[in-house]
């Protein structure tokens, strides 16, 4: 067992330098972020999903640390080091250990520590030359570790978001529909709760208190309910504080008295989301069904054809690429362009490698504003099982 542990961390130590030395030659340098990372920072950028599965604990000193479970955000950290304003063009890769909490058990394919080899793109403007040639350098690494058979999984969230900018609705509305994108249950549950009106009784609240209670007017709320919750001797048991249960009354009462949204919106962006197929064909499905609907996305869809055109410039086969609507990554801090590589002996939810466009996350570490960004990373475990299958 233990020569067999040994021969497995020098494959992979083998193929990450085969990785490695393919990022460096496109330009990337390289670098090793912190594997302890500030917990506050951290888990406020990663979404809900990946949060519950993050390793956090205290030192001696009382500060909150998380292992990271990622190599983005610490990369991330890391420029804005080097540079305060964030803007300055950079290119970084590295090859180094994540940490995640499995819920239903480790296996070789979902360690709870496992090896990321990435790419981070930071600063550059041509956000479409930068995604194609970003995904490009991640095929080719791959290529280079002696993959041959693949095929990429591409989603937009600059489309859906246009989309929904597109529409009439409460922009908080557009948030949750946002949040739910990458859950399609969940997306066409709260999807249809938007077309019919949220009762009083649905939430164990009387309608008398939803109708005092104004999402704008927030310390009035919280000073409604309070009042509500110590008349009938209620008490907050868990972790949600006042302000927060008052908030997301304040959220319900102002959803009760919203215009619902239209069938044939619901129907819209259902249709939209419904969209799978080849990636050039998708192009062209969007925009009939837009035009059909007299909705005008032209602009996201420029650029989603233009990507598609520059990756076929780089040598990329698009016909091995099928766009999904819906997929948009468990990962909040991705805004745009989104992708994952497959390989037939792991299965679809098992990706080898994955990554996209991130131009919020910058400033959510600490940068003075938004930073064009874009990056991915293999799953070295993953692509060794792949290879050597």
């Amino acid at each position: 067992m233990v020569a067999e542990t040994a021969r497995e961390f020098e494959a992979l130590e083998a193929q990450a330098q085969t990785l490695m030395a393919a990022f460096v030659a496109s330009g990337h340098e390289a670098v090793a972020p912190a594997v302890l990372q500030p917990a506050n920072v951290y888990l406020d950028v990663i979404g809900e999903a990946l949060r519950a599965r993050s390793y956090v604990f205290c030192d001696p000193d009382g500060d909150e640390f998380c292992l990271r479970p990622d190599l983005t955000v610490p990369t991330c950290r890391l420029h804005l080091e080097r540079h305060p304003d964030g803007i300055q063009k950079s290119k970084y890769c590295y090859n180094g250990s994540a940490f995640r909490f499995q819920p239903r058990g480790a296996d070789a394919a979902h360690p709870r520590e496992f090896r990321q080899c990435g790419i981070e793109w930071i600063g550059a403007t041509d956000r479409e030359k930068a995604d194609a040639k970003t995904l490009a350098t991640i095929l080719e690494a791959l290529t280079e570790a002696g993959l041959t058979d693949w095929k990429v999984r591409i989603g937009d969230l600059g489309l859906f978001r246009q989309l929904l900018a597109s529409v009439k609705m409460p922009e908080r509305w557009r948030m949750r529909l946002r949040h739910q994108l990458w859950r399609p249950e969940a997306f066409r549950q709260e999807l249809s709760k938007l077309t019919t009106a949220p009762s009083a009784a649905g939430y164990g609240m009387p309608q008398e208190l939803l109708d005092v209670l104004d999402p704008k007017r927030e310390a009035e709320a919280v000073r409604a309910v309070s009042e509500y919750f110590d008349k009938e001797r209620i008490e907050i048991v868990g972790i949600r504080p006042l302000e927060e249960i008052a908030r997301s009354l304040a959220q319900i009462a102002a959803d009760q008295r919203a215009e619902r949204l239209p069938m044939k919106t619901a129907n819209l962006i259902d249709g939209y989301i419904g969209v799978k197929a080849p990636a050039r064909a998708a192009g062209a499905r969007v925009k009939d069904l837009m035009r059909d609907s007299g909705v005008d996305i032209s602009p996201a869809l420029d650029r989603y054809h233009k990507r598609l055109q520059l990756l076929a410039d780089l040598g990329v086969d698009v016909t091995r690429a099928e766009f999904s609507a819906e997929f948009g990554r468990s990962l909040d801090y991705y805004t745009d362009f989104v992708f994952e590589v497959l390989v037939p002996e792991l299965g679809e939810t098992t990706p080898v490698a994955g990554g996209g466009r991130y131009d919020g996350l910058m400033k959510m570490v600490g940068a003075p504003g938004d930073v064009p960004a874009v990056g991915g990373a293999i799953h070295t475990e993953r692509l060794l099982a792949a290879v050597r299958d």
